[in-house]
Parts: C-alpha cells; structure tokens; sequence
C-alpha cells in the first residue's frame, strides 16, 4: 500500500467535500429525518496509506471528525464515531443523543492508539461527550474499511459514494430502511 502525507489543508478540503456529500447524499436516499443519526467509523492510518491501525495520524483525526460533525450538522442530524476494536467499537456521541435515545453508557475516554484518532479528536470537540456501547444508527460511513456495518439499524442499504476515497482509503457506505414484512399480500404504501 501506498503511503500518502496529506498536508492538513488538503485534507480539510478534502475531507469537507467527501464526508459533507456523503451525509447529504445518505439523508436523501435513507429519507433521514432531522435529528437521525450517521455513525462514521475510520482509519486514519488508512488515509495516510498505511494498513489499519499501524500508522495513526491524530492530526488528520482532528480534521476528519470536525468535518463530519459539520456536515452533520450543516444536515440537522447527530454524528457518532465508531472506535476501534480496542474500545470493543464502542460509540462517541453527545451525552444528549445517547440518552434521549435510550443507549447503554460506558466509561473510557478514546485515545488515538486505544480508540482512534477520529474518536479521540471527536471527544475532544462535541460539548458534552459520552461513549455508549453500541447504537443502530440510521446510517454510516465507512473510511478505511473499519467494518462499521454493526452500527447501522437492519435493513442496511449500500449507496455508492460520489467519492470513494479519502486520502489512500475507500468509502463505503449505507443507510437504513425498515424491514419489509408479510409477504405478497402486504400494503407497504399508505
């Protein structure tokens, strides 16, 4: 793999324009109300050019987590962070988000080799930051292949990106719609 040194205001650009046409694009197509909820897992080291979790860059942690904070709220809707696996993936949100949808809250304060770089800078910049277990999510992105899947509510639909790296990493990522059930006979339109 290619490593790749971003200068910071490359990657603020960059990082504005592909995460805030993600969330906008995933609002669209998920019909995600204000208010709903995007869970962005990623890979520092994988926007860097380095494999995952060997190459963390907390400078671009910091860029990355405030663009997408921005862009959510640019949309109405909260942004989340999914840690690494050294946290169990657990969720940085805002403590209102978490409580006002019910979520179990656990204790750690997310550092950029125990969490990730994007988590870590993320509690550094919401107001009031808390880490619940897990969440479904109305949907998520995905940077650098940090298996965010287990964050989006079922059914999980995959949207192509209009940008499908940021850095050296891919994007990918889904929204949610609620399960179809009942068979032929059922009414799914009002």
């Amino acid at each position: 793999m290619e490593t790749k040194t971003m200068e910071i205001s490359e990657l603020r650009e960059e990082a504005a324009r592909v995460l805030g046409t993600c969330v906008a694009a995933l609002k669209e197509a998920g019909k995600i109300r204000e208010g709903g909820q995007i869970v962005l897992g990623c890979s520092t080291s994988e926007v860097a050019g380095a494999r995952i979790g060997h190459g963390s860059v907390p400078a671009y942690g910091e860029v990355i987590a405030s663009a997408m904070l921005d862009a959510c709220r640019s949309n109405g809707l909260h942004a989340a962070f999914q840690c690494c696996e050294h946290l169990n993936r657990a969720i940085v949100m805002e403590r209102s988000a978490l409580e006002s949808r019910g979520l179990i809250r656990v204790h750690a304060i997310p550092q950029p080799k125990a969490g990730g770089s994007v988590p870590a800078a993320a509690w550094k910049l919401l107001d009031e930051p808390a880490l619940a277990i897990a969440v479904q999510a109305d949907a998520a992105i995905d940077v650098g292949d940090t298996l965010v899947g287990m964050h989006i509510r079922p059914v999980a639909v995959p949207l192509r990106p209009e940008f499908p790296t940021l850095g050296c990493a891919r994007v990918v990522m889904a929204y949610s719609r609620w399960p179809l059930i009942g068979g032929e006979r059922a009414v799914y339109k009002e």
